[in-house]
């Protein structure tokens, strides 16, 4: 494999608080050589997904994942099920792909959180769902104003009502912390992933999908049919859906090489936070919430009482870079939240998120690679955009039109970043200005 970032940055970085919340996945490797219908490579959200759909929609399907069941950020992220999927503002949604695909893309946002929420209904995954939508917190007088005029955009946009909360009303909801305003959108929830995984794989066996765990691809390549090799032998296809994100490899296939940037994330969760303590700091909510900020945290008090806070990874995965975004984050999580200083993280952890050129995430057909499809680039989000990728790419490795709303801002081919393999050198300069804007 060709991967960008240094080997700890896809190995276990800490222990994640989510994977003792469910029994291990019980995902045998390939045993050999076998023929299906449709490969699906990579067992998270889109993955398992997909492999759901196409085997509802009786396809052959057999899942390849390169390590244990919910291993990459599928299993390790903040578990916000939310709008989201994009970093692409309106103004450069309307000047890519105009102002019908600009709506039809906050149309998919939409959708994407009902494709998950149908999920978890159909399918009856207990998955620890809390919270009435997300909670966006400003983090200066200035981004308050600038939540108070957007508010109208969100309502034609997404079709609800946005709650304003002005700095003498955070109190009152439990937001305490320095915050200059709020705006909850009553769309979306918070889940436990692990369990939400664990429940799509369960939905996805019981539909007929072969789950193999422990079988990275090392070779993809179409001779007549697409032939994956693997550790233990190959395995052909007749379609594939690539569904890596930001653990994909420069050349499985080819064409991927540069047209995704891995970043990296950081995640704390502490010990339960007594009923006193939470008083203390004003912070009672459990709505999921993030800042404002463009280099954000994102945080929420989780049913037990732990508080899980993330923010920005570091730009390498090296032993030292990994010390210092960790006296980061808890230097952050004080500075936010200074009546908690003396609780307790019982877990910290990293994972890859994965970005795009465009700033919009892709679902569809590679070109100029009969029956190849591959669905990445969720920004951050992609607990449900994720899910809703994985229903588009079934669909067309299906020959049917997706049943969901599928826009141009998904079906664009992504374009190379700059740099190629050096692209990574990109970030520095970039957190450098988003940090400038954030004063």
């Amino acid at each position: 494999m060709k991967r960008l970032y240094e080997p700890p940055a896809y190995g276990p970085q800490g222990a994640c608080w989510w994977a003792g919340t469910v029994p291990p996945g019980a995902w045998p490797a390939l045993p050999g050589p076998r023929h299906t219908e449709v490969a699906v490579i990579g067992g998270g959200f889109t993955g398992l997904s997909a492999a759901l759909h196409l085997a509802e929609g009786g396809a052959e399907v057999t899942l390849l994942e390169a390590e244990h069941p919910g291993y990459g950020a599928s299993g390790r992220n903040g578990g916000f099920c939310c709008l989201g999927g994009a970093k692409a503002s309106d103004a450069q949604l309307r000047r890519q792909y105009g102002e019908d695909g600009r709506t039809a893309w906050r149309a998919t946002e939409t959708a994407a959180v009902a494709t998950a929420a149908r999920l978890i209904a159909e399918h009856g995954i207990e998955a620890d769902t809390h919270s009435e939508g997300e909670t966006l917190l400003a983090h200066s007088p200035r981004a308050w104003r600038a939540l108070q005029s957007g508010a109208d955009g969100v309502e034609a946009d997404h079709g609800v009502t946005p709650r304003l909360t002005p700095p003498e009303g955070l109190a009152a909801e439990g937001l305490g912390g320095p915050f200059h305003g709020a705006m909850t959108v009553p769309q979306g929830f918070a889940l436990n992933p692990r369990k939400y995984h664990a429940g799509l794989a369960r939905a996805a066996q019981t539909a007929g999908a072969t789950l193999h765990a422990h079988t990275p691809v090392t070779a993809l390549r179409r001779n007549g049919r697409w032939q994956l090799d693997t550790p233990r032998g190959r395995l052909t296809a007749d379609r594939v859906i690539l569904a890596t994100n930001g653990y994909s490899s420069e050349d499985l296939p080819d064409w991927l090489r540069a047209r995704y940037l891995p970043v990296q994330s950081s995640v704390i969760v502490t010990e339960p936070i007594s009923a006193e303590r939470q008083q203390a700091q004003g912070w009672t909510s459990r709505q999921m919430a993030y800042d404002t900020r463009f280099l954000l945290h994102y945080f929420r008090l989780m049913p037990d009482n732990r508080f899980l806070f993330g923010m920005r990874g570091g730009l390498t995965a090296t032993p030292r870079a990994q010390a210092a975004i960790s006296k980061r984050i808890r230097a952050d999580f004080t500075a936010m939240f200074p009546a908690w200083r003396e609780v307790a993280v019982a877990h910290e952890w990293a994972g890859l998120v994965c970005l795009m050129a465009n700033l919009t995430p892709f679902a569809g057909p590679v070109p100029d690679h009969p029956g190849l499809f591959a669905g990445l680039g969720y920004h951050g989000n992609g607990v449900a955009m994720g899910s809703h990728a994985g229903t588009i790419l079934a669909d067309l490795a299906l020959g049917r039109a997706p049943r969901g709303p599928w826009p141009e801002a998904m079906r664009r081919p992504p374009k190379r970043f700059p740099l190629g393999r050096w692209r990574r050198a990109l970030l520095a300069p970039a957190y450098a200005v988003a940090g400038a804007l954030d004063l």
